[in-house]
């Protein structure tokens, strides 16, 4: 039910529209509603207490919850790209006008002030059916949409994309529509769906579309990946390890990186972790795990992934590492690391041991003998590391 408390609400048609009113249906968690206003002006609303904050369209903050209202409205292409719409918001536009202009028929729905549901293009029947259904041929003019409906499919598992919008998918592809994405919104949306259930699903939609090679032209896409992907989910891992693990199979990192501006840790995560891979085979083939050489290759790895100044970055690597060992993925002209052989927990402490011994004291024990004072450091890390191998 909508709030009638308000009194700048008094006598506004006001409805809750898209995602809050599917997620309802779906009997999910509603998160942020989205707001639309009939039959209003900014005029009206700025009197009522509402604060502008709309660039293109009139959009305002709810003077005491701060919720974001729009005014009903329609749009026009008026150019190349997700942003080339000419919008019109006049107190003339009607609901169900509103609603045409949305993406998929699941998502335009609204609910009245008394939980009524509006549903002018029968969203209620694909949500029971489970179809990604486009709600007309203004769907391509909006190349963002092919990325949205990718995101859906891996939020929603069960739900499949209509034949008929996924040649609207392809089209928008073959137009170079797809191609006036820019790299933020790319990876707003490949960010946000890599978190959801089955983020598989959203790979393989783009794919199916033909849109996987445009978006991120440097991605290598191969069944291997796609499990990693889903393990990364099941896993719970944060996103730069996701990342990290979704870009295991592809030569070109750094490239896809600039390409889709990725921040910077998810990169660092994606540099460092055939690193981590290779170091956990090598410790691995080693016959003798008391050897000295064994603690001092220890902390070399966690040396070279710079572990002592990041150690949460450092374990979520190994995690990561774990997790591909999980599911058996194979680097280049090496065999797969196996879960057994890598033991989280052991080098949690082994890291820990590495990072708490007392440099202060080794750099006074060495004063004035600077070129001396790393080697004595390093070295009693890997004494400490050696000694828990022993015990262990």
């Amino acid at each position: 039910m909508l709030n009638k408390k308000n009194n700048c609400l008094d006598g506004l048609a006001v409805y809750i529209v898209g995602g809050a009113v599917r997620d309802r249906l779906l009997g999910l968690p509603e998160g942020d509603k989205d707001w639309v206003v009939v039959g209003a002006s900014p005029e009206d609303m700025s009197a009522r207490g509402f604060i502008p904050v709309g660039g293109d369209f009139p959009v305002f903050l709810h003077p005491h919850t701060k919720e974001e209202y729009a005014l009903a409205r329609t749009e026009r292409k008026s150019g190349r790209g997700y942003q080339g719409f000419t919008f019109y918001t006049g107190k003339d536009v009607r609901l169900e006008e509103d609603l045409k202009r949305r993406d998929l028929t699941i998502n335009a729905m609204a609910q009245d002030r008394e939980g009524n549901i509006i549903d002018p293009l029968n969203g209620q029947a694909d949500l029971q059916a489970g179809v990604f259904r486009h709600v007309g041929d203004a769907f391509i003019e909006d190349p963002v949409r092919v990325l949205r409906v990718a995101r859906f499919a891996a939020r929603f598992t069960r739900f499949v994309l209509a034949e008929e919008t996924r040649q609207l998918c392809r089209q928008m592809v073959d137009n170079g529509e797809v191609d006036a994405l820019v790299p933020e919104r790319v990876w707003k949306e490949i960010s946000r769906g890599m978190l959801y259930e089955k983020p598989s699903r959203m790979f393989a939609m783009l794919a199916d579309v033909n849109a996987l090679p445009r978006v991120m032209p440097q991605l290598v896409w191969n069944p291997q990946i796609a499990a990693l992907t889903d393990a990364a989910q099941a896993w719970g891992l944060p996103l730069p390890s996701r990342f990290a693990l979704v870009c295991l199979g592809s030569p070109e990192v750094q490239a896809l990186g600039k390409h889709l501006r990725v921040p910077n840790d998810c990169l660092d995560y994606a540099r460092l972790l055939p690193l981590v891979l290779l170091g956990l085979q090598a410790w691995q083939a080693q016959e003798n795990e008391h050897d000295l050489q064994k603690a001092d290759d220890i902390v070399g790895l966690i040396e070279r992934c710079d572990g002592l100044r990041k150690p949460e970055r450092f374990m979520d690597l190994i995690q990561a590492a774990a997790c591909a060992g999980k599911t058996g993925f194979p680097l280049p002209d090496t065999a797969a690391i196996q879960h057994g052989d890598v033991p989280v927990a052991f080098w949690r402490i082994c890291l820990e041991r590495a990072k708490d011994i007392d440099a202060g004291a080794i750099a006074r024990e060495y004063a004035g003998q600077a070129a001396q004072i790393k080697e004595a450091v390093r070295k009693v890390r890997v004494e400490s590391v050696y000694e828990y191998l022993i015990q262990s």
